[in-house]
């Protein structure tokens, strides 16, 4: 039996990447999905952000696994776009059990040179968009009495990033929302959890200026990503995670088998974090 059958995730930041990896676990498991995500460019993102066209095609993927799903452009950077969705959801399936709270954005630079508007755009996406996720299905979780929230941080949300502070300072505020929330939402046995991925294959990773990061030097391409990423966990041959890793350990939180599980963070980066790390750029006398 599907774990997750009879039961309605809202997944945002679904049309490519991780969201659309998350709604194609759910419904794989007998979910059905509210998927949302953004249809226009962010000024400051320097790839290119979803389309709709990439929503239709997460539609089609969980279509395909015979499940339904409503799809809506929705911008976790408004508050009322969410909401209605989440009621769209409501009134299509009657319920929401789970929501995976996945937009997320990212750009580079020393904390000292990234306009107020960077910082401004990658906190109102990735923490404020999370909270205003939690809020559209905070409700109708406490009303039943039950639910699960999944909010994605990051191995950056447990240690710093050089060349992307506001990054990392959104994903550390993820985990103390999610810490927080845990303790707000248990008594209404709802549960909270957060997942903090490593490096992932997905658009957001995908781009020349990540590239020339990952290659230490400009003109970086996809090969020195690879080569890259070979080195940045401690499984052996293994790079990037598919985005699948992270959508399967989604599928477990939001499950029965995790009706234990609440306030935790949980990584999944390839033993990323368990590496004793070196000084890339020592400064020598």
């Amino acid at each position: 039996m599907s774990r997750l059958q009879g039961r309605v995730v809202l997944v945002t930041g679904a049309a490519r990447g991780q969201g659309r990896a998350h709604a194609v676990a759910f419904a794989r498991e007998g979910a059905d999905v509210v998927a949302v995500d953004i249809d226009a460019p962010i000024g400051s993102v320097p790839y290119p952000t979803a389309q709709a066209a990439d929503l239709e095609e997460t539609v089609a993927q969980v279509e395909a696994l015979d499940r339904r799903i409503v799809a809506r452009t929705a911008d976790v950077r408004d508050g009322a776009a969410l909401a209605a969705a989440v009621e769209e959801g409501l009134a299509t399936f009657g319920r929401l059990d789970v929501l995976v709270a996945n937009a997320g954005i990212f750009s580079t630079g020393p904390f000292w040179e990234l306009t107020e508007q960077q910082f401004r755009d990658v906190l109102d996406v990735n923490l404020l968009g999370v909270w205003r996720s939690m809020t559209a299905v905070a409700p109708h979780m406490i009303e039943r009495g039950s639910g699960s929230m999944v909010l994605v941080s990051s191995v950056n949300g447990l240690r710093g990033n050089a060349g992307a502070a506001h990054y990392a300072a959104s994903k550390h505020g993820v985990l103390g929302l999610m810490r927080s929330a845990a303790l707000e939402l248990g008594p209404h046995g709802i549960r909270v959890n957060a997942l903090c991925p490593g490096l992932v294959d997905t658009p957001m990773t995908n781009w020349p200026g990540l590239y020339d990061r990952m290659a230490g030097r400009p003109g970086g391409t996809r090969a020195d990503f690879e080569a890259s990423a070979l080195h940045y966990g401690i499984l052996g041959g293994q790079g990037a995670l598919g985005p699948e890793a992270i959508a399967d350990a989604a599928v477990w939180l939001a499950g029965d088998g995790a009706y234990g599980v609440t306030g935790q963070a949980f990584p999944i980066d390839a033993g990323h974090l368990a590496m004793p790390g070196f000084n890339p750029s020592p400064v020598r006398p």
